[in-house]
């Protein structure tokens, strides 16, 4: 069988792509990796990407050059963790109250981690969790 070597990819929806992008970018102080009307690609701790995607324009299969992509998408407040090291939750915590951005829940997990939530500015449900939350994290 052959082995999967981790989620590269993460897609959200956004119904205001600048808002979001503002949020992401200074909130979480994500860079893009590309960026155009439809889409914004930020890169996530060098080995993975977060997708921004305009609401209702990848609904229909994309051709390019070198290859297609077939339509897809999301509805309602998705939910996507970001892991962090055992030492930084404080300092996230501070970062987002400092930002008025309110902390909807906490969680002390049985392996040992720890996660925070808070929302992002179309209610998707972002989490930043530490190790001990899964048997592989």
């Amino acid at each position: 069988m052959p082995k999967l070597g981790g989620i590269l990819e993460t897609a959200l929806y956004t119904d205001d792509m600048a808002r979001a992008r503002r949020f992401y970018e200074g909130a979480l102080e994500l860079k893009p990796i590309f960026a155009d009307e439809r889409l914004c690609a930020y890169g996530v701790a060098d080995r993975s990407v977060l997708l921004l995607f305009r609401r209702g324009t990848t609904a229909d299969t994309v051709t390019m050059p070198g290859g297609t992509i077939p339509g897809h998408g999301g509805s309602g407040r998705l939910h996507v963790a970001f892991a962090i090291g055992a030492d930084e939750l404080g300092a996230w915590e501070e970062r987002l109250t400092a930002q008025r951005i309110a902390i909807e829940g906490r969680t002390d997990w049985p392996r040992g981690g720890r996660s925070i939530y808070f929302r992002d500015p179309d209610g998707h449900l972002l989490e930043l969790a530490t190790p001990g939350l899964w048997s592989v994290y």
